[in-house]
């Protein structure tokens, strides 16, 4: 037949046009051979790609092997293109244990380092964000790499795209945004997606160059491709392109495709990429009968072979010590003592000198955040940071957490560590997503570090009301992956900063700003490090173990400097996940009391759990309930009186004295 589709080869050998062919060839033979799995119930579920194959082949094959992609569940294509083995491949859709997630994902939500592939999750979103790191760590190494990453046209309207577009756009980052518009969003259209002409125009919004490729013209994908990504190599700078395809199958196969109009689908079913390309490669005499059959011999060889090993490896064999020790990136701490001498200083510079030193201990350290860098933070904790490192590693950010968050997992992928200042903690929420699901939970999928700590100034009592002064800890301490500090003096605040920037792991760093310029103490000059998971006994007694953290701390030994005789255990608890357990059973064991106090409000918070903990391990050693004060259930209030009476400091003298009365 003639093809429906022109192509023009623009020089290209055979060898490439051949090469074309085979690697389009190769995920459709694939696809076809899973959709028979799926009716035989031998994988759970498909994403296809059928249709859209020449932009997965097109973009893998411009970008060179180092370079890293980001694609979607519809980009076989960038794995058989990067000749991933495919009976690992089949093994994660089987959910075995040759499979990249050991069978705790499925589908393409994996990534693989070897062959600088980062699959995306189940949000979309967070991937494009990531994409701007990886890009980032390539500039800043002056690597002159191409990052691309892929999302379709529904993720376009979700608030990462922009953010990332925007970062991306004024940091000049080298990125290839790659617009596969297929037509729907599982049922949904694009006349319903979005309301302007084509994607690419939204390019101009961003300063960004943009372009609108047919995606099912394989040759223009790839020359066209190619050609802007060697020029990106010159000229750092993100570009936008959005490729017109169409999914001629179901969102995913359970979904069909009803909803689409035939005449629409008999349409696009004439542009198809494989056929079409096939019919103008016979028509030059670029491949014949004898070729076509020889490559699909090979290919189907290959499916069946690979087949036959994943299928022939054994149900993975749940091991719970290996669940749960694949959560974190092992991580062996080096305590690390100063023999300096020590200088008194408030917790406020007890933070900033941790960060210079880690700064100057870790040469490609890169801390983000708004208004760090010549203004030096709204507590000007990095004042003259950018005079000592510039602004390369000490970087003013757009108003956009989630993609900050993401550029900082990026930037992990490729081997940089970060920190990340959230102005206030209560602005974390706009950066929630892909903390809680993709920082917490990359290492336990596809054993990928996110080696970043997310600093989080907190807390009331300063007047700031129900925006600027929430502790919001407990929103991820629930959260498998992801360690929480929440020091309450300047020596643990620097000791444990060291150890959190350290830590490969993702890490929540809780700084209650009530403390930072109205408690000081003698902190070594030098560098030094302090553990996590190792609560410190403040003060030891007989008659109580009182438990807290935070400001919450210096709550306790205020009310207890008006009951001298009260012989307590104080425990201040430092990490809160990993929790200090050891220490707060065997201070319950000898008091047979216990009340926990936290700043943040009652109903699931932290000292909820740890309850729990103590009626479970400690019952028979009580002689009383486990007490629990928090503030009340309300947001927290901005008038004063209203701050007071939200807060816990005065119940906690009540309390205490009924429990000890008790």
């Amino acid at each position: 037949m003639q093809p429906y589709i022109k192509y023009y080869a623009n020089g290209l050998s055979t060898d490439i046009l051949r090469q074309l062919y085979a690697n389009m060839l190769k995920p459709r033979l694939i696809e076809e051979k899973m959709l028979v799995l799926l009716r035989q119930g031998k994988i759970s579920k498909w994403f296809s790609g059928i249709g859209q194959e020449a932009i997965a082949v097109g973009v893998t094959m411009a970008l060179h092997p180092e370079e890293y992609i980001l694609p979607m569940h519809r980009n076989l294509g960038v794995f058989t293109t990067r000749n991933v083995p495919l009976y690992k491949l089949f093994s994660q859709w089987q959910g075995k244990a040759s499979g990249f997630t050991k069978g705790r994902d499925r589908s393409f939500h994996f990534g693989t380092q070897y062959y600088k592939i980062v699959g995306m999750i189940s949000h979309l979103g967070p991937q494009l964000g990531v994409a701007d790191g990886i890009a980032l760590a390539s500039k800043l190494k002056s690597k002159k790499h191409v990052t691309a990453v892929f999302t379709g046209e529904g993720g376009t309207s979700e608030g990462d795209f922009h953010e990332a577009l925007n970062v991306a756009s004024v940091w000049q980052l080298p990125v290839l945004f790659c617009i596969e518009n297929n037509g729907y969003g599982l049922s949904t259209p694009t006349s319903e997606q979005y309301n302007c002409e084509n994607l690419a125009d939204r390019g101009v919004g961003y300063g960004m160059e943009s372009h609108s490729i047919d995606g099912n013209n394989i040759i223009e994908v790839y020359t066209k491709v190619t050609a802007i990504a060697n020029s990106i190599r010159k000229h750092p700078r993100p570009v936008l392109i959005e490729f017109k395809t169409f999914r001629i199958r179901g969102h995913e196969e359970a979904s069909g495709t009803k909803y689409v109009p035939q005449d629409l689908m008999d349409a696009w079913a004439k542009k198809d990429p494989l056929e079409n390309f096939q019919s103008y490669l016979k028509e030059e005499n670029v491949i014949d009968e004898a070729f076509e059959v020889e490559i699909k011999t090979r290919i189907v060889h290959e499916i069946n072979e690979h087949l036959e090993v994943a299928f022939n490896e054994e149900a993975i064999d749940a091991n719970l010590i290996d669940e749960l020790n694949d959560v974190f990136k092992p991580f062996e701490y080096k305590h690390i003592t100063c023999k300096s001498n020590s200088k008194n200083i408030r917790f406020v510079d007890a933070i900033s000198e941790g960060l210079k030193q880690s700064m100057a201990r870790y040469n490609d350290l890169i801390i983000m955040g708004q208004d760090i860098a010549d203004y030096g933070g709204v507590f000007k904790i990095t004042e003259g940071f950018v005079k000592a490192f510039g602004k390369d590693r000490v970087r003013n950010t757009p108003i956009c957490e989630s993609a900050i968050v993401e550029t900082a997992m990026g930037l992990s992928i490729a081997g940089i560590k970060s920190v990340v200042e959230m102005q206030f903690a209560d602005f974390v929420s706009s950066g929630f997503n892909p903390i809680v699901n993709y920082l917490a939970k990359s290492h336990y999928r596809w054993g990928q570090a996110a080696d970043i700590v997310i600093r989080m100034p907190c807390g009331g009592g300063v007047g700031a009301g129900p925006f600027h002064s929430q502790t919001n800890e407990a929103w991820f301490t629930k959260t498998p992956g992801l360690k929480v500090v929440y020091p309450a003096f300047p020596y643990d605040a620097k000791g444990l900063l060291n150890t959190a920037i350290t830590d490969p792991n993702p890490v929540l760093f809780f700084e209650h700003k009530g403390l930072y310029r109205n408690v000081r103490q003698h902190v070594p000059i030098d560098y030094f490090t302090l553990p996590f998971g190792k609560a410190s006994l403040i003060r030891t007694g007989q008659d109580i173990t009182v438990i807290s953290y935070g400001a919450g701390v210096h709550w306790v030994l205020e009310c207890l400097e008006k009951y001298p005789k009260v012989s307590a255990d104080i425990i201040d608890l430092r990490t809160l996940q990993p929790l200090d357990t050891q220490t707060i059973f065997n201070s319950v064991k000898k008091t047979g009391k216990a009340i926990i106090l936290q700043e943040d409000s009652l109903f699931g918070g932290i000292a909820s759990d740890i309850s729990a903990l103590i009626m479970e391990e400690c019952f028979k050693y009580l002689d009383a309930p486990v007490k629990r004060v928090a503030s009340i259930e309300t947001p927290i209030p901005f008038a004063k009186t209203l701050e007071d009476q939200y807060l816990p400091k005065e119940r906690f003298e009540t309390e205490l004295l009924k429990l000890l009365e008790y």
